[in-house]
């Protein structure tokens, strides 16, 4: 297999990270909270270009489902950070990845205390912008 052919850690995370994101946008235009058409036929009754129909018509609509997509996506990149790394994406799961190899117990606990710190503070910062949001 040739190098072109085979993708990098990092490479395959970011295309799994923006794939759900579209996926998610799509299924907000699509599904159940999709715009209603009010705000938009009125925009186009009084001129608006392009551009302002969508920022004052639909984004408003669609906003909050797009932000809470966004940060759910945020959130599981932070986690899936600290596994790539233990496969040689870099990172603390390289760091860990490291430390355990070499039998640095002291080491390799404290890397786990951090990733599971940023996990949580992650966790809890999400929650308070899908509280807002929503």
């Amino acid at each position: 297999m040739s190098s072109a052919a085979r993708a990098r850690p990092a490479e395959a995370k970011g295309t799994r990270s923006i794939s759900p994101a579209g996926d998610g946008t799509a299924a907000v235009t699509a599904g159940s909270t999709e715009p209603k058409p009010g705000p938009i036929e009125a925009l186009v009754a009084a001129g608006a270009s392009p551009l302002a129909i969508l920022l004052k018509g639909y984004w408003p609509q669609v906003k909050p489902a797009f932000l809470a997509i966004a940060t759910f996506r945020w959130d599981i990149n932070v986690r899936e950070s600290a596994v790539l790394g233990l496969v040689g994406g870099g990172g603390l799961g390289m760091a860990l990845d490291t430390a355990l190899a070499n039998l640095y117990w002291d080491q390799a606990g404290l890397v786990l205390l951090v990733i599971f710190a940023v996990v949580i503070v992650t966790e809890i910062v999400t929650a308070w912008i899908r509280s807002r949001i929503i």
